[in-house]
């Protein structure tokens, strides 16, 4: 019985030690999703997040399966990041119709200035406290980093992944893209599937930082109009 806890905890401690080996990743993952996020959200959450998740995997990793830890654990630890930004359920049924009409008055200013209103000017046209244009345009920035097959939930009430088969709404997307200018699709691509931050797009690309910003709002706004359709 002794030899047997003996065991127990050498193999525990292998495992944490495996996990501790890839730490500096997870940082590095939750340094990049930070890149993309507003400042209130704290990077430390993001890698404590993150290394919880890792500690587990190392537990269930079997080596005989996987050739690679990290390659095991890589896309399950981001989706525990993503899933902390989730659970933060910024947007209330309110502020999802003031995120909306925010939409609405930064695409219409954007096409005539070429550069974002500010939060006062906002708040002046909408006739609303500046404090909730804010706390809304945060929350509309941290569901910009969800995969962009689920951007439909997370301004409207209802659950489209639950009215139909997720394949269909990927595949529904698939066409939307496919619709879009080249330089549309290039931004989308290093935005969401690169992960690229909105400052490396700018290097790549040669455009401001605001019109890569608005170039993807206005492609979510496309999908999930097509997808309310």
């Amino acid at each position: 019985m002794k030899s047997k806890n003996h065991y127990d905890q050498y193999l525990r401690d292998s495992q944490d030690e495996l996990a501790l080996q890839y730490i500096p990743a997870v940082r590095a993952m939750a340094f990049k999703l930070k890149e993309r996020l507003p400042s209130s959200i704290d990077m430390n959450d993001l890698v404590s997040i993150g290394t919880e998740e890792l500690i587990k995997l190392s537990r269930r990793y079997d080596s005989t399966k996987n050739d690679s830890f990290w390659g095991y654990a890589r896309k399950r630890v981001n989706g525990s990041m993503l899933d902390y930004l989730r659970s933060l359920d910024v947007l209330s049924r309110a502020s999802r119709r003031l995120v909306k009409a925010i939409d609405y008055e930064v695409s219409k200013y954007f096409n005539t200035h070429e550069e974002e209103p500010s939060n006062e000017y906002l708040a002046e046209v909408l006739n609303e406290d500046l404090d909730k244009i804010k706390q809304a345009r945060i929350a509309a920035d941290i569901y910009t980093v969800i995969p962009i097959d689920e951007q439909y939930n997370a301004l409207e009430e209802g659950d489209i992944l639950k009215e139909c088969e997720h394949a269909q709404v990927l595949d529904s997307v698939k066409k939307i893209l496919s619709t879009l200018s080249q330089r549309e699709q290039l931004v989308i691509q290093l935005y969401y599937l690169e992960e690229l931050s909105l400052s490396e797009i700018s290097e790549v690309l040669d455009i401001t930082e605001s019109r890569i910003s608005q170039i993807s709002k206005e492609v979510i706004k496309k999908i999930r109009k097509s997808l309310g359709a």
